[in-house]
């Protein structure tokens, strides 16, 4: 970078001549040079999550294009490092990529709000948390077929959890739809503050894996090996989290 404080790499330009655009080159050079591991970093963990037809490859290309993006739009007045700021940057564009390519059919995206609107009735109903066996009954179809969607929606954007697991404010925007003008900073603090309540009111075995998957960031066979199930049964967990807060946070959609 072009100082020790992380500062953008333009804060040495002082002209449009051929002489600073030169420098502007170098800058950006130097920036790829020194974060393009961080880059690498980031696309293998997220590869982690996403289905098997993205590519480490095309993330790591996004990922370089969030990363001179936030080369030019970094400004040092706001606090956060460079490094921290370019991860979000980075992190984002390699996710709207693979949003872009939405891979999930739409009857999985179909089936799961189903699974979602069959929560919502169970525990309406009962007060109580919906387990395995009343979802499936809800949904008239046998246990398998029920453990079937949720493995089929394990690895798609169906709620943008992921995003809004780690803060992604335009996830939240998606998740509570188009939040009007003046208010959305409120609008998104107060959908965080139900989120919060939502996630620590899920059952002890959704919340746990939660907690790992995010916070301890181990992969699926990781949390596997610590709760004593396997790795597919962890899938089917995270999904089903995902649907339960659907189903809670339905006011938001």
């Amino acid at each position: 970078m072009s100082s020790a404080t992380g500062a953008s790499v333009y804060d040495n330009v002082q002209s449009d001549g051929e002489v600073n655009g030169a420098r502007k080159d170098a800058d950006l050079n130097e920036v790829v040079d020194r974060y393009a591991p961080l880059v690498k970093r980031i696309a293998h963990h997220l590869l982690l999550r996403m289905p098997a037809s993205v590519q480490i490859d095309d993330l790591i290309q996004s990922g370089m294009i969030g990363l001179l993006e936030a080369a030019k739009k970094y400004d040092v007045s706001k606090g956060a490092s460079f490094e921290t700021y370019a991860g979000i940057r980075i992190r984002g564009s390699m996710l709207d990529e693979v949003r872009k390519g939405d891979w999930a059919p739409r009857s999985v995206h179909r089936k799961s709000r189903k699974v979602a609107e069959a929560i919502k009735a169970i525990e309406a109903r009962t007060g109580q948390d919906a387990k395995d066996k009343e979802i499936a009954a809800e949904l008239e179809i046998d246990l398998d077929a029920y453990y079937a969607i949720l493995q089929d929606a394990s690895g798609s954007r169906l709620f943008s959890f992921d995003d809004i697991m780690e803060g992604d404010d335009s996830a939240i925007e998606l998740a509570a739809g188009e939040l009007p003008g003046p208010c959305d900073g409120l609008t998104r603090d107060t959908f965080k503050e139900h989120l919060s309540r939502a996630i620590n009111g899920l059952p002890e075995r959704e919340k746990l894996v939660l907690a790992l998957y995010y916070d301890e960031e181990l992969n699926l066979k990781e949390i596997g090996e610590v709760i004593g199930v396997s790795e597919s049964r962890v899938s089917q967990i995270h999904s089903q989290a995902a649907m339960r807060l659907r189903a809670r946070l339905s006011e938001w959609s």
